[in-house]
């Protein structure tokens, strides 16, 4: 590839690096917005978050068609192919979470509609929220600099929010026995809890990928001291 041709390929390849910066920046606000309907019980910003998803789902198609091109026309190999390979990866992982925020607003609208789980420890899932957001945030500071480092450290924070799940729903499992009457709506809840928790995957899916990008180690499915000593 002559100079010219790569500078060329160089900018094609910031262009839709930029483009997935830009549709993770939504998905994130999306999140932020169903996390606040839930704690607020806002039906008018729970409907601005489902409207989003068509956009968030309209980028993932344009990111698409344009890796579809970069490989057709410039058939890039080794570290570059892997950066194509990631950044559909991440692109369909960034819009699964952009569903998962959809999910928790369509629940907080019939949270709203049927007046349950406000009696129920809503609130505490914001702890978890906060946790999920702030790991995809990092996940997508960890792709713009492909920071191996920071990838291995998002993939250890997941537990984080695995184990405030599991901490949520024991306490909801409390809740159904104590009181029948509060089955259904901690059933709303854990839906919730269960959307929250699939944020946190998918951000701990992105930072696979980046060490799938700079080092070429496939390290999904795999233990965590094992991921380490891929990246040394």
């Amino acid at each position: 590839m002559d100079k010219h041709i790569s500078s060329q390929f160089d900018a094609e390849l910031g262009s839709v690096s930029t483009r997935v910066l830009e549709l993770g920046g939504l998905v994130e606000s999306q999140i932020r917005h169903a996390v606040y309907s839930l704690s607020q019980f806002n039906s008018e910003v729970a409907d601005q978050v489902i409207a989003t998803e068509a956009q968030v789902n309209s980028m993932e198609v344009e990111i698409d068609r344009d890796l579809s091109s970069i490989i057709a026309r410039r058939q890039p190999t080794a570290r570059d192919l892997r950066l194509l390979i990631a950044i559909s990866k991440i692109t369909a992982n960034l819009e699964r979470a952009g569903d998962e925020s959809e999910k928790i607003a369509r629940m907080v609208k019939s949270i709203i509609t049927t007046g349950n789980a406000r009696s129920l420890p809503s609130s505490e899932l914001r702890i978890a929220s906060d946790l999920a957001s702030g790991l995809l945030r990092k996940a997508l500071d960890a792709f713009a600099r492909l920071d191996v480092t920071e990838a291995v450290s998002i993939l250890k924070e997941d537990d984080l929010i695995d184990a405030e799940f599991d901490g949520f729903v024991r306490k909801l499992v409390t809740y159904m026995m104590e009181d029948p009457r509060t089955i259904s709506a901690s059933l709303d809840l854990l839906f919730v809890a269960k959307a929250i928790e699939r944020i946190g995957d998918h951000a701990k899916n992105i930072a696979e990928f980046i060490i799938y990008v700079v080092k070429g180690a496939d390290v999904r499915h795999i233990a965590l001291a094992d991921v380490e000593s891929a990246v040394k």
